[in-house]
């Protein structure tokens, strides 16, 4: 049975194509940008707030978002309900991860029980580790009644993780990694990413596998002084992450750090790949080994998913 699904985030936005369901797709998020084809599709979310700007100014004004009135503060973002009525939808995929990350479950749920007739399905993920994203395509999968591409999709892409890590785990180098998500001020990525550093062969220095992304002191990041800093900022491409470095640089902590003086920091972009916890994962596990061991692996990934700084 064909259904109209609108998926408010990007990552399940790629796990619903990666099904076969790219077709029944019929509203997305202001941020769901792949496949490419899916941008044609109307867009039923956007900022509470002015999203361009520097990291600390994107910073203040999320906050300034959370501490609004009781209603608005529900997310950053909203939904169009005029949009949402009229794309009729059976089934929509959210996430109550990150009141950051996308739309928020409650604003979903106000919006439907407004303007639709109670019968459209919800759907919502809540990934902190690899393992929860396989529980999310299933439950995507469940909706949809195609448990068993979910379990196609899930052994391919824990095979490439196992393969990966097979390959990491002959290495006898295993450099100290630190993980930049935010930049001013300094966060610290957690959730999946240091599984996939770990999985990469890299020893992670900061952030704990399963749980939130960390606040970060500058005198904690000279103290550890990584082999290696891989630069992630959430919802940067590696253009904006280049114009945000100045801040890091304004910093006299900077130039005293080893991976700094050895030129071994990495800027990535964390928007397509490690922020999104979807099927990409997998890339950015990959990202993560041609960084972390150039002289062993190369998938391809240099100069579109990451840069040398």
């Amino acid at each position: 049975m064909t259904k109209r699904i609108i998926s408010l985030i990007a990552s399940s936005t790629e796990i619903l194509c990666a099904l076969g369901f790219e077709d029944q797709l019929v509203g997305r998020s202001h941020e769901c940008d792949y496949p490419e084809s899916v941008k044609q599709l109307p867009i039923v979310t956007e900022p509470r707030f002015e999203i361009e700007g520097s990291s600390a100014e994107i910073d203040t004004r999320v906050k300034e978002t959370l501490k609004a009135s009781p209603e608005d503060a529900l997310s950053v973002y909203k939904v169009h309900k005029d949009r949402l009525k009229a794309l009729a939808p059976d089934l929509i995929v959210t996430q109550s991860q990150c009141a950051v990350c996308a739309v928020s479950l409650s604003e979903v749920e106000r919006a439907v029980c407004e303007v639709l007739d109670g019968s459209t399905e919800i759907v919502s993920c809540e990934p902190h580790c690899l393992d929860d994203i396989w529980t999310d395509i299933r439950r995507i999968a469940g909706a949809l009644n195609v448990s068993d591409k979910a379990e196609a999709l899930i052994e391919g892409l824990k095979a490439r993780l196992a393969r990966m890590g097979e390959e990491a785990q002959k290495l006898t180098v295993k450099p100290t990694v630190a993980t930049i998500e935010w930049i001013e001020p300094l966060m610290t990525g957690g959730n999946w990413v240091p599984e996939l550093v770990r999985i990469a062969g890299g020893a992670n220095l900061f952030g704990e596998e399963g749980k939130h992304s960390p606040w970060l002191s500058w005198e904690q990041l000279r103290q550890a002084d990584p082999d290696k800093i891989v630069v992630m900022p959430c919802g940067f491409d590696i253009p904006k992450t280049r114009e945000e470095m100045v801040y890091l640089e304004e910093n006299p902590l900077w130039t005293e750090l080893e991976a700094v003086k050895n030129k071994q920091v990495s800027l990535v972009d964390g928007n397509q790949y490690f922020n999104r916890p979807g099927p990409r994962l997998v890339e950015s596990g990959e990202i993560f080994l041609e960084i972390l061991h150039p002289e062993h692996f190369s998938f391809g990934h240099e100069g579109q998913g990451w840069e040398k700084y």
